[in-house]
């Protein structure tokens, strides 16, 4: 078995055809890599090189030799290059919140680049309401997670604590079941909230932004049954059950492709929010996965909105 630096003499002085500008090549002296050469030749019980006027060339055992030793070192230097790599390579667990259907958060695009970026990092996606998300994210419990709001109103009583970014601006609908738009048509708030309503609970933005509403007027909305799932709230409205709110895309495919009624001339403005603990933001998997999220949507997030 021979050492790597003893192969990397044999390579260079094959390359060089010359010993002293192989030391020089390699930062030894030329006495070094003259020993190097003697044992390897006298180990493998080869002549590998003859002496010319112009330097040392190569003997058909050493051309036969040189592709390997070659080989070898370009193995070693490989190797050493992963295992470099490895120390740089981010290790972990990123535990993610996350709400509604994967394409509106575009959790496929944030999954595939954290992929890329970090393959040693492990995901773990807990699914769940946008309140219960942001109250697990400050519990420590989730590492970061999509959440729903108002435009500019951030965490509320959490801000102190979570820190969050708006990603993109939407609104929500007032819905109804196909053949109600004539109960629809010309109603304010008061004669809406009268309406039968599929209600959601509080950790919902479906309540919040609805209450939003209502609570300054003194409103209660006319629940009839309560959803904590957006799909069956859509299939409670096409069932003729009741009115409820529905994100403006959604609320539009619905109308052209079921006929649902749409309530003109409402729209509830909110936002698609990411969110963290403040105390958190330096930990190296959560500043991966902020940057992952700049890719994905294509803003910088270091500005954020508390």
């Amino acid at each position: 078995m021979q050492d790597l630096q003893t192969l990397r003499a044999f390579v260079a002085v094959a390359h060089e055809g010359s010993v002293s500008r192989a030391a020089e090549r390699l930062h030894l002296t030329q006495p070094a890599v003259s020993l190097k050469l003697k044992q390897f030749q006298a180990n493998l019980e080869l002549t590998l090189f003859r002496r010319r006027p112009q330097g040392l060339a190569l003997t058909e055992d050493g051309q036969a030799l040189l592709p390997a030793a070659q080989k070898a070192l370009a193995a070693v230097a490989a190797f050493e290059e992963q295992a470099r790599a490895l120390h740089s390579t981010l290790r972990g667990r990123l535990k993610i919140g996350t709400i509604v259907d994967p394409e509106f958060i575009r959790l496929g695009a944030f999954l595939h680049r954290l992929v890329e970026r970090a393959p040693q990092l492990e995901t773990e996606l807990s699914h769940g309401m946008s309140g219960s998300v942001l109250e697990r994210v400050r519990r420590g419990e989730l590492d970061v997670g999509f959440y729903l709001a108002p435009p500019g109103e951030g965490p509320g009583e959490a801000a102190d604590e979570i820190v969050q970014r708006e990603l993109t601006h939407f609104h929500y609908h007032v819905i109804a079941p196909a053949g109600w738009g004539s109960r629809l048509a010309g109603t304010d708030w008061e004669r809406l909230a009268r309406l039968p309503w599929i209600v959601t609970p509080q950790d919902s933005v479906h309540h919040r932004l609805l209450h939003g509403v209502l609570d300054p007027l003194e409103l209660v909305p006319n629940g009839v049954a309560q959803v904590d799932q957006e799909a069956c709230m859509l299939d409670l409205v096409r069932a003729g059950v009741g009115l409820s709110l529905a994100r403006d895309t959604l609320a539009m495919t619905e109308r052209q492709e079921r006929g649902l009624a749409v309530a003109e001339g409402i729209r509830l403005p909110c936002a698609l929010c990411f969110i963290w603990r403040r105390d958190r933001g330096e930990e190296a998997v959560i500043a991966e996965a902020l940057a992952v999220l700049e890719r994905v949507w294509g803003e910088p997030l270091s500005q954020t909105v508390t």
